[in-house]
């Protein structure tokens, strides 16, 4: 019993050491290069350049690591990222987890079969809701690292779904549940295009 508590202990400790506790007031000048895409707020004016405004501090700081380390290719991050420290990232990732996201417009010709996918999933596929991970108004989980998705671009959605269905641009960083990949494998186009397009409008 001793060594199962000192062994968690030490994974806590590491655990620790490994997610250093980030500084928005100072995130907000290591940011500024980031603005030129993301807007100087974090909600980014172009479709193809994800919202990271209101975005969880956990799931931005994991995604810079992987594009950092090369896990997940982002052509237009190509060494933005290669001098930053661990303590660089988390101070960036705090101070767009501080601040306020905006919010779309979904096509009123796709809300309904977004709405019915983001919602209520299709037991005909096993496709189960969006809303078990990233809750009824799209907020996600901080604590468990799972995206806020509410008023991202659906440009943006629709490619980060394809990659994970095709396992491309490093989009095989869902861990091991695969979690991300087994439901993009299920989604068609059409599905993808509807409930992207909900997403945008989402609040």
């Amino acid at each position: 019993m001793n060594k199962l508590i000192v062994s968690l202990l030490l994974t806590l400790g590491i655990t620790g050491v490994a997610h250093a506790a980030g500084d928005a007031t100072a995130g907000q000048a290591k940011a500024a290069v980031c603005g030129a895409c993301h807007g100087p707020d974090g909600n980014s004016p172009a479709p193809n350049f994800p919202k990271l405004a209101g975005q969880g501090e956990r799931y931005l700081t994991k995604q810079m690591h992987d594009i950092k380390d090369g896990k997940r290719t982002v052509l237009e991050m190509t060494g933005l990222l290669t001098n930053l420290s661990d303590q660089d990232l988390a101070d960036i990732a705090a101070y767009y987890a501080s601040q306020k996201g905006s919010v779309g417009a979904a096509d009123p010709k796709l809300v309904a079969r977004g709405e019915k996918l983001f919602r209520g999933g299709d037991l005909d596929k096993g496709l189960p809701a969006c809303t078990g991970c990233h809750s009824p108004n799209g907020a996600g989980n901080a604590a468990a690292g799972f995206p806020h998705l509410s008023g991202q671009h659906a440009q943006y959605i629709a490619k980060q779904l394809t990659d994970f269905r095709k396992e491309e641009a490093g989009r095989n960083n869902d861990g091991d549940a695969q979690t991300m990949r087994t439901i993009a494998r299920k989604l068609s186009d059409e599905d993808i295009a509807a409930v992207s397009s909900y997403i945008q409008g989402l609040h």
